[in-house]
């Protein structure tokens, strides 16, 4: 059954039009962001200003939407656009909205 919540959607479907240099993009962005949150981490630890500590949250969030809507952007443009014209777009659309709302919360 999909999950959202819990990652694995379809751990049997994989991305065959990501080429290595957008691979890797998307894995440098996501390792920037994990060394923010370790950041953060420190500064709770070190008992840093509220302010500062929400402020690095903020742009946390900012960087992971980022990323995830050039994911979703991506998915649209290549894994729906090939489901529509294959005939299974209405599966892919109905997906791709269950996404959309998830991520928008």
């Amino acid at each position: 059954m999909d999950q959202i919540n819990n990652i694995d959607l379809h751990p049997d479907h994989k991305v065959d039009h990501r080429t290595d240099a957008q691979k890797q993009s998307v894995i440098n962005r996501l390792k920037r962001i994990e060394g923010q949150v370790r950041g953060v981490q420190k500064m709770v630890e070190e008992d840093r200003y509220c302010v500062d500590v929400l402020v690095q949250i903020s742009a946390i969030d900012a960087a992971l939407k980022k990323v995830g809507y050039s994911l979703m952007e991506d998915h649209t443009k290549h894994c729906v656009a090939n489901a529509i014209q294959s005939g299974n777009g209405e599966a892919s659309i109905d997906e791709l909205m269950k996404v959309v709302k998830q991520f928008s919360k």
